[in-house]
């Protein structure tokens, strides 16, 4: 297998991480409305034991702070029935504002639509392929990364560290229609360039801690050593992957190569940074997310326009991480917390 190696004509909008991500421009909003006071919001989050949503969600609560708003924290566990029972929770707490963290709006259309009918904003995460303003399900914003861009960045590091040979099994979950659309990107990548997906498999990310090793085990024994690269929308799947792959005799260099199309989670940071299982994971700035999250709906509740923000992902490798100290999460060297500091009056 060749030696692992950083992905020649990335987009511009991707940042590198290889060596330690200087201080850099800000290039989100600079101007909008000051800090609506003594405003009480809820985060719908929709699985806490997922990196994206967790690092999300204490974004959120950072930036809630400096505004002066009080946050509820409410976890719908992985569940449709727990994020159903979650939204109704933040409408019968009569929130001045709601944050979809990390779930389908499709999924919750008939909940969200009461919260749409009650008149309360709605900010979202991962709520679906639109992001910008205006997304579906009432939703004034849905922040992400360009999702496309990420899932072709990740299969673009399999084909180059895999060349000619590069076997690749995909994992998603059906259950969100984000997650379709990133394999599906991803498969069409690889394929695009003459790489070969071996299998494409629908599994639960809430099942993961169940459903991985299992189905590590039944891949090795279908594939073989065909089987070179792994690449999954989200870096839960590999939490799990590397004690079936150690049980079955095989390192971390030996075994499929793993990759992650996001979110850039503190395990999967810990993985690649100790060569445990995982080669690399194309990481969103989650904290800063979490404070534009603050920001959009600072402007939804006082009917000001939306910022249509985008911020941008990076690749993270083992030699870039070595290169930047002990963190373990992505968290670019740019002034975004002075930025929304200055445009919220505080």
């Amino acid at each position: 297998m060749q030696k692992r190696a950083f992905i020649a004509g990335l987009m511009a909008t991707t940042m590198l991480v290889a060596t330690p991500v200087l201080a850099a421009e800000w290039d989100g909003p600079t101007t909008g409305p000051e800090a609506a006071e003594g405003k009480s919001i809820v985060v719908v989050a929709g699985d806490l034991k997922n990196g994206g949503i967790l690092g999300v969600t204490n974004g959120v609560e950072e930036a809630a702070e400096k505004i002066g708003w009080d946050v509820r924290i409410l976890d719908g566990a992985g569940s449709i029935q727990g994020r159903t029972a979650a939204i109704g929770q933040a409408l019968a707490l009569k929130a001045d504002g709601i944050i979809i963290n990390g779930f389908d709006a499709v999924e919750q259309q008939a909940a969200l639509e009461g919260v749409a009918a009650a008149g309360i904003p709605m900010v979202a995460w991962h709520s679906g392929p639109k992001i910008g303003c205006d997304a579906p399900g009432g939703i004034f914003a849905n922040v992400s990364t360009d999702a496309m861009s990420v899932s072709e960045v990740a299969a673009r590091w399999a084909l180059d560290d895999g060349g000619e040979d590069v076997g690749v099994v995909i994992f998603t979950d059906s259950t969100y229609q984000i997650a379709i659309d990133k394999a599906d990107r991803l498969k069409e990548t690889v394929e695009a360039a003459g790489g070969t997906v071996l299998e494409y498999v629908d599994t639960p990310i809430a099942d993961t801690s169940t459903r991985m090793g299992p189905l590590t085990t039944s891949l090795l024994q279908k594939y073989g050593d065909s089987w070179t690269h792994a690449l999954a929308i989200n870096d839960l799947y590999f939490d799990f992957m590397g004690p079936s792959l150690a049980a079955a005799g095989l390192s971390p260099e030996q075994g499929p190569q793993a990759g992650s199309a996001g979110d850039g989670s503190e395990a999967a940071f810990q993985r690649i940074r100790s060569n445990g299982y995982q080669a690399i994971t194309v990481a969103e700035p989650l904290n800063l997310q979490g404070w534009q999250l603050v920001d959009e709906l600072n402007r939804a509740v006082q009917g000001e326009a939306c910022s249509g923000y985008v911020t941008s992902p990076a690749l993270v490798t083992t030699e870039g991480l070595a290169k930047m100290g002990d963190s373990n999460a992505f968290d670019p060297d740019i002034p975004y917390r002075e930025a929304y500091s200055e445009i919220w009056g505080k």
